[in-house]
């Protein structure tokens, strides 16, 4: 992509990400398609075997009242009623990879997924369920099992993987933005921030980044090089 862009590591059962969509949805009417964004499945827990225990769950309710606090996001809390969750999230990113491969709109489609997961305490590690999930929003459901069980979908989930690792993500939500051409991208943000304090940096980053393209990833102060290579 050869004109400023977004590049968004999430993960679909990241709570901070859910935290986070309201703010990628503002930068997205903000923007439109003067900034594009890519989004790419950072990974957070994919291949998990082991059911979630009474730490894990401790630690997870911790974030999500944190994150509500922060966001005003909401969440079931029923969720920590389940036994034996193994919180893999492998599937989920699939899913999304799913969505889009298919050219649709897999920003959207991530916030469903959030949705599901945090605020309707739905199962979105099961198959049937992101099925469900993709029927809603307008797949033939035969299509989306079959290209979700596909070894194309795996391996381009496991690609979104590799990818986050090369460019140093270790947390989520991430923003990474730049122009291309071989330029080096800049660090928008490594964890939650509200749109109010992204917006303005990202305007001021937009229209030099128009003006200068070889310089415009590095302008904003405090936006550390990010390597995507």
């Amino acid at each position: 992509m050869s004109q400023p862009h977004l590049i968004y590591f999430a993960d679909p059962m990241c709570s901070w990400c859910w935290g986070f969509a309201p703010v990628i949805e503002a930068i997205r009417q903000r923007f439109g398609d003067a900034l594009p964004i890519r989004l790419v499945m950072g990974g957070l827990r994919p291949g998990t075997t082991k059911p979630l225990d009474e730490a894990g769950r401790r630690t997870i309710r911790e974030h999500w009242e944190h994150v509500h606090a922060a966001s005003g996001q909401p969440f079931d809390f029923r969720f920590f009623e389940r036994e034996g969750f193994v919180y893999d999230t492998e599937p989920a990113a699939r899913a999304v990879v799913v969505v889009r491969r298919s050219g649709a709109d897999a920003l959207a489609f991530l916030s469903r997924v959030h949705a599901a997961f945090y605020a309707e305490n739905r199962d979105v590690t099961d198959e049937h369920e992101l099925a469900d999930l993709a029927a809603q929003s307008g797949f033939e459901r035969d299509d989306f099992v079959q290209a979700f069980r596909s070894e194309a979908a795996q391996q381009e989930t496991r690609r979104d993987f590799a990818t986050a690792q090369r460019a140093g993500i270790t947390g989520f939500p991430a923003l990474i933005a730049g122009v291309g051409e071989g330029t080096p991208y800049a660090l928008v943000t490594q964890g939650y921030q509200r749109a109010s304090n992204l917006l303005p940096p990202l305007a001021t980053w937009l229209e030099t980044a128009r003006r200068q393209p070889d310089a415009g990833s590095m302008f904003v102060p405090g936006w550390p090089s990010v390597d995507t290579s």
